[in-house]
Formats: structure tokens, C-alpha cells, sequence
């Protein structure tokens, strides 16, 4: 068997190998339509790289597929004889007469050919002549005169009436464009000149970035799909390759018109619409309100929607997030929003007007300018509650008598003078106070410094069980008013969240993303400082019940349960604001 098989192979290589002698050039059809796959094909008498053949000549006047090469070799009676294949696909990129050029190797060289393609009138026509078509595709595009930034939906069908075994379809370009594709590939089917055909629909939003006239470059579909003249064979149906193109779109691009006000938005339609929480019609000093404006925009890419000019008062304290934007596609269309939300606080008592908000942008349905508003809003701002009571306390406990001279109020003569009513405290400061109180301090100090000697490890423990966090405590403190135990629990989170060692409210505020959190811990941190100083200037003791008594945790709590870190994602349907809120 060996000594056959050595046998074999010498006289293989005994056998001498030709030379090329000879090579051909020929295409499928000729005259073709304009969008139609034309299938070079060019054949050598020798086995030869694949790379021996230059098809780069056809790159100005065609689209060239990826060439498809095949060898073989045939033994005949000792004679051999070898071949190497080039299979080319073409589509012309306009109408018109060309020729295919010479194509050489080695001396040997193919005669041109002259093609004709046929104009888009007569590929048209054709294209609905399904007698001799299985698959071909159409494209359109809703509007071809076109402002700059303005979306348009371009859509591409393929049309066939059999079996696709497999398939890809490249997508459209445009120079200076951005083009996404907008939802899913929808099947289907029509009747064309009677004939049923399945059909696979692909929709895309195109938006120039320049103006002048341009042509949209049509996707190509290639793919295999069952001869329709082998199907007699039934199992062992052969398939076929199929290469088509959709026709090219003119679109003509005008630039932003000189007479607009603003930065340029151009729209199907734009709504904006605001939200308040609490809904309430008065404000008070010191408590904070949520503002969210919401921007909403049909036909618009999210990240062309502009930033808005909001105009607080400046008796309004402010703390505003950075705007999130989104889009989803809903029935065919895309929809953009962009929300916008500040944490109000008002800081005097009166009344206080939010001026309306204008956005001036153009509608592509009228070819208009129009205007977004949002109506302005006034509210009346309240005092804190008991303001008054507090602040005359902190005025005036801990002081000495006062009195205030009549000749300074009215400019009278001095005949009587006004004592308020004040706690007299007969207990008088002395110098020996003082030394017995630094003794005491330093007394306190060598004892601390005596216990940490003896625990050196008991600090890193210490830290350790202020970074523990419980949210039920959080909760409890909240319930219960309680402002310190809030804070306690608020700096534990922050430890634990953060990895910060926060030894006040205020250090723990800057790491918030959220203003309306930031807004509620500042009101916490207004309370203790309030209880602080009342604490500090009243000899009597204050009791927890007392000093909870105006505080509240609950809205605290509740910003709390919402707080959590920004997250950028794809938005969902159900995620959109309504288009057409209720009050606009």
C-alpha cells in the first residue's frame, strides 16, 4: 500500500504543470438596470494567487463586492489542466455606458467590455415586473428638502417571493449625517402586479449636519436564497446568490434660517411641562420644594434638545441636579425629553414670582417658528414656623437687663425707660472660676490621654463601630423627630456609603447627588443649630419632647428611601414623561 501510494505521488509530480496560456472576461447580463447586481466573471488557465487579479479599476463607477475565487485541476490521460476562478459582483452607481477595463497577468490580457445600465425610469418599471424578479429592493424618504439638524425617516423594503436561506443588509450613508436605525425589522407582505410578496421592512432616521444637495447612498442586500428552478429536486434544492441595491435618494439640506432667536431646535412638535413637590400654593422659609421641569420633543435626537433659561428670584436659594435626557421610539417616531430639577428654598417672606419660561424652536410640519411656554407662577411665602417666638429667645435669654432710653426711641426727654422681662442669672464669673475650670479641663485631658495608653487598640475599634449603619435606626430617629439621633444615623450611612469619616452634616452634603436630599439634611442641620443655641443661652434644661417639638423627619426619611447614585441607561417606553400633560 505504501509502496502504491510513493508510486502515486511521482508520477504526480512527474506530470508537468502548463503555463497560462489564455484569459477571459465576461458578465452576466449586459444591458443591466440601474440597482441590479451584475456578475463579473474572469477565468485563467493556470492555478494562481488570489490576489493576481486587480479589480480596484472598477471602484469609480461600481460598488465591487468581495471577489469570490475557486481552483481546479483535471487530469485527463496524463494531460493536466488547471483553472483559477474570479466571481465579482457589481452595482453600478448611475446610469449611463461604461466599460469594463482590461484585466492582465503575465503578458496574457482580456478584452474590454462596453456595458450599458439602464436609467432609474426604466429600473423602476422593471422593478415591478415581478415575472422575472425574485428580490429587489425599494427605499424612500419622507421629506427631500431638508433644514439643517431636521430629522427625516428614511425607509428600505426588500420584496421577495421565495425561500431566504440567509441574508445581510448593509445600512445607507450620507457624508456629513448621523444616521441610527429606529425600532425593528418589520415583516410583511404585498401585492404587486398580483403577485403576493414577503417583505422585510427597516426604517432609519437620518439628520444632516450640513446644508447643500447631497444624495443618500441606498444599502445593498446580499445573500443566498432557493433556485426557483432547482426546486424540483425537493430536499436538495441548490440555492443561488443574490446581490441587489436600492435606488439612490436625492435630498436637498437648507441652512438654519438668519432671522432665529435662539439655539437652533427644529421639531415635529415641543412641549414643556413642570411638576411640583409637595403640590403646594405657598411656600415656607427654610422648607425645601422640588421644581421638575420636563422637556419634551417629537423627532429630535436627545442630545440636540438645549439647556433652558430658568430665572429664580433671588430670594429663593437653589439647588440644582444635572439634566438628564432620554429618548425612546414610540409608534414610529422618535420622542426626546429632558428634565430639569431644582430644589427649591425661600429665604424671605412675601411674595415671590418664577417668571415664564420661552423656548423658541421650528416646526418642521408648519415650516414655522413657534414657541414653548411655560406660564409664570407666584407664590406666597410664609415665615418659619414660630420664627418670631425663636428668635427673640436667642436675642434674649442669657443677656443682662436691658434697657432702652425713650429719648432714643421718639427723641423725647428722658422721662422713662423700657425693661424687657429677663431671667436674672445672680450667679457672678470670677477668676478663681476660671482657674478651677482649667484645672478641671486639664484634669479631663491627662485622664484621656492615661486611658488611650492603656486601649491603644480601643480608637481603631471605636471607628470601626461609628462606620456601623442600621437603617431601622435612620427610621426610628425620623419617626420620632429625634434630630440628633438622625444626624448620628446620617454620618454612620455617610461613613459606610462613602468610605468618608464625616464628623458634621455639612461635609456630608457635597457627596449628594441629589438636591432635594441635600435640601432636607440642611434643614436638619438649621434645627440642631437652632436647638444648639437655645440650649446654650437657657440655664433651665431643655427636654427631648420640647426640643423635637418643630422638627419633622418624615419628608427627611422619605428623600432618603429615593437617594440612590445616577445610573445612565436606555430608556425604557414607560420611562417618558406624558407628551401632553394634563395642565398645558
Amino acid at each position: 500500500m505504501v509502496i502504491r501510494t510513493l508510486l502515486l505521488m511521482a508520477l504526480l509530480f512527474s506530470i508537468s504543470v502548463p503555463a497560462a496560456t489564455q484569459i477571459s472576461a465576461a458578465v452576466d447580463k449586459n444591458p443591466a438596470l440601474l440597482s441590479e447586481s451584475i456578475t463579473l466573471d474572469v477565468i485563467l488557465d493556470a492555478r494562481v494567487d488570489a490576489a493576481a487579479i486587480d479589480f480596484s479599476g472598477l471602484k469609480s463607477d461600481f460598488t465591487v463586492m468581495m471577489p469570490s475565487v475557486s481552483q481546479s485541476t483535471r487530469i485527463i490521460n496524463g494531460k493536466t489542466s488547471q483553472s483559477t476562478q474570479w466571481k465579482v459582483v457589481l452595482l453600478a452607481k448611475k446610469a449611463g455606458n461604461f466599460t469594463i477595463p482590461r484585466f492582465s497577468y503575465q503578458g496574457l490580457t482580456t478584452e474590454p467590455i462596453a456595458l450599458t445600465i439602464l436609467g432609474a425610469e426604466t429600473a423602476a418599471s422593471a422593478a415591478t415586473n415581478t415575472t422575472t424578479k425574485d428580490l429587489f429592493l425599494q427605499s424612500s424618504i419622507e421629506q427631500d428638502q431638508l433644514y439643517v439638524q431636521q430629522l427625516s425617516y428614511y425607509k428600505v423594503q426588500i420584496f421577495f417571493n421565495t425561500e431566504l436561506q440567509r441574508g445581510a443588509l448593509s445600512e445607507p450613508s450620507l457624508e456629513g449625517a448621523i444616521i441610527q436605525q429606529v425600532g425593528q425589522d418589520v415583516e410583511g407582505s404585498e401585492l404587486v402586479n398580483g403577485i403576493r410578496y414577503r417583505t422585510i421592512s427597516r426604517r432609519y432616521a437620518i439628520t444632516p449636519q450640513q446644508s447643500g444637495n447631497f444624495t443618500i447612498s441606498p444599502p445593498t442586500f446580499s445573500g443566498e436564497m432557493l433556485d426557483r428552478d432547482s426546486q424540483q429536486y425537493g430536499y436538495y434544492s441548490r440555492t443561488k446568490k443574490v446581490v441587489q441595491q436600492a435606488q439612490a435618494i436625492e435630498i436637498a439640506v437648507k441652512p438654519i434660517p438668519d432671522s432665529f432667536p435662539a439655539d437652533w431646535l427644529i421639531a415635529g412638535l415641543v412641549t414643556l411641562s413642570e411638576e411640583w413637590t409637595p403640590d403646594v400654593t405657598q411656600l415656607t422659609i427654610g422648607e425645601p420644594i422640588t421644581r421638575t421641569i420636563t422637556l419634551s420633543a417629537v423627532d429630535v435626537a436627545e442630545n440636540q434638545l438645549p439647556e433652558l433659561n430658568l430665572n429664580f428670584p433671588r430670594t429663593l436659594r437653589l439647588y440644582q441636579e444635572q439634566p438628564q435626557a432620554k429618548s425612546a421610539e414610540r409608534n414610529g417616531h422618535i420622542i426626546a425629553q429632558k428634565i430639569f430639577t431644582t430644589a427649591v428654598i425661600a429665604t424671605a417672606p412675601g411674595e415671590v414670582t418664577l417668571p415664564e419660561v420661552k423656548l423658541p424652536w421650528w416646526n418642521s410640519k408648519t415650516n414655522q417658528m413657534a414657541t414653548a411656554v411655560l406660564p409664570a407662577k407666584t407664590f406666597q411665602v410664609a415665615p418659619a414656623v414660630n420664627a418670631s417666638d425663636n428668635s427673640m429667645t436667642t436675642s434674649t435669654q442669657g443677656m443682662p437687663p436691658a434697657t432702652i432710653d425713650s429719648k432714643d426711641v421718639n427723641n423725647k426727654a428722658p422721662s422713662a425707660s423700657v425693661t424687657l422681662n429677663q431671667p436674672i442669672n445672680n450667679w457672678a464669673w470670677t477668676y478663681s472660676t476660671s482657674a478651677l475650670l482649667a484645672l478641671w479641663i486639664a484634669s479631663l485631658l491627662i485622664f484621656y490621654l492615661l486611658w488611650q495608653w492603656r486601649n491603644p487598640g480601643l480608637k481603631a475599634e471605636t471607628s470601626t463601630a461609628t462606620a456601623k449603619f442600621n437603617s431601622h435606626a435612620l427610621k426610628m430617629a425620623c419617626k420620632n423627630n429625634d434630630p440628633e439621633a438622625t444626624k448620628q444615623a446620617l454620618l454612620r450611612w455617610g461613613h459606610r456609603h462613602f468610605n468618608q469619616q464625616f464628623i458634621s452634616l455639612s461635609q456630608l452634603t457635597p457627596y449628594l447627588n441629589s438636591a432635594a436630599l441635600s435640601a432636607q439634611i440642611e434643614q436638619l442641620n438649621a434645627a440642631l443649630y437652632a436647638n444648639s443655641s437655645k440650649a446654650t443661652s437657657d440655664d433651665n434644661d431643655v427636654s427631648s419632647d420640647n426640643k423635637n417639638e418643630h422638627w419633622q423627619g418624615q419628608p427627611l426619611w422619605q428623600q432618603w428611601q429615593q437617594y440612590k447614585p445616577p445610573v445612565a441607561e436606555k430608556m425604557a417606553d414607560s420611562d417618558l414623561a406624558p407628551l401632553y400633560p394634563k395642565d398645558v
